[in-house]
């Protein structure tokens, strides 16, 4: 299992700055961007598995020749059939960090999931004070406020989709339709779970900077989504003015922030509002089926590298 951590280890600094550097600052995400998701995912799964895998698998070193039966020798080592002699300083180390880091980890989802949980119920009791339910559109709340602002609120059956009186003034009812369009996605799609799961990547590991660029890569690829969605039914002018008239009142919207860059309410950043923008007023091909499929594929080889390395015996020596 020696060479196994070591290729791990390896893999893991790959997964944690080179790789996403360069795809955060590729063009090609936004003309493919479930594959682009896709990876992204493995590579924060990948990374992960990576990095508690080869402290694992360095620590275990000295108690068997693969991952089961270095776990069994751990096990005679905690029951006392087995000296802890047999580990040697390092190794200890080494399994105390992988132990730890996991905890971090699961730790840190868990809080981050409950942090987002209690800000969307604050979030979702102060609606309930200053607005009102829409007349012709179920789980449509209207807010009194002369912004123009849209967003939804994630919460399972209680999901709803926020309105101000402002943007049913200003919008035209197709720009109206492409908002609740985008809106819906969102929640019907669950993009709500993977800013989650991101968020909680970088509240672990604040100090990698590409924890950041992950973040802010799947929060822009989740509206990139929601976009073309949108487009099947509206035209693109359309939906660049309800963009444009949205962004404009997002900075007066009456939602607590979260730490990390997240919000109870998903709302767009300037950046992310800008890339759309841009992808819409000068759209570039979308990548061919097979060149995506190709993508989606590597993303899966790569989460089933480390994996394969973990679990069956012998591939490295």
């Amino acid at each position: 299992m020696f060479w196994t951590s070591w290729f791990l280890a390896v893999l893991a600094v790959v997964l944690a700055w080179p790789v996403p550097v360069f795809l955060s600052r590729a063009a090609w995400p936004a003309r493919a961007p479930f594959a682009a998701m896709v990876l992204w995912q493995s590579i924060a799964l990948a990374g992960g598995l990576s990095m508690i895998g080869a402290m694992l698998c360095y620590g275990l070193v000295p108690l068997g020749d693969s991952l089961a039966s270095g776990l069994r020798g751990l096990v005679r080592v905690f029951l006392g059939l087995e000296s802890l002699d047999t580990l040697g300083f390092l190794h200890a180390f080494a399994l105390s960090a992988a132990a730890l880091l996991t905890a971090h980890l699961v730790f840190t989802l868990w809080l981050t999931y409950f942090r987002i949980h209690r800000q969307r119920s604050r979030h979702r009791d102060m609606l309930h004070l200053l607005s009102s339910p829409s007349s012709d559109r179920p789980d449509t709340l209207v807010i009194s406020h002369q912004a123009p602002v849209a967003y939804c609120l994630p919460g399972g059956s209680r999901s709803v989709t926020v309105l101000s009186e402002g943007l049913l003034e200003l919008l035209s009812p197709a720009e109206l339709h492409a908002v609740l369009l985008h809106e819906e996605t969102h929640l019907t799609q669950r993009h709500h779970l993977l800013l989650w799961a991101f968020a909680a990547w970088r509240s672990a590991l604040p100090w990698l900077p590409t924890s950041k660029l992950a973040q802010q890569s799947v929060s822009s690829l989740i509206e990139i989504m929601a976009d073309d969605v949108a487009l099947r039914s509206v035209g693109k002018s359309t939906l660049v003015t309800a963009i444009a008239l949205v962004a404009s009142g997002a900075a007066q919207l009456p939602a607590d922030k979260l730490v990390g860059g997240d919000s109870a309410a998903q709302i767009d950043t300037p950046a992310t509002t800008s890339a759309r923008l841009a992808r819409l007023l000068a759209p570039s091909p979308a990548l061919s089926r097979g060149m995506q499929a190709l993508i989606v594929i590597a993303a899966v080889l790569l989460l089933a590298i480390p994996t394969a390395l973990l679990l069956v015996p012998g591939i490295l020596h």
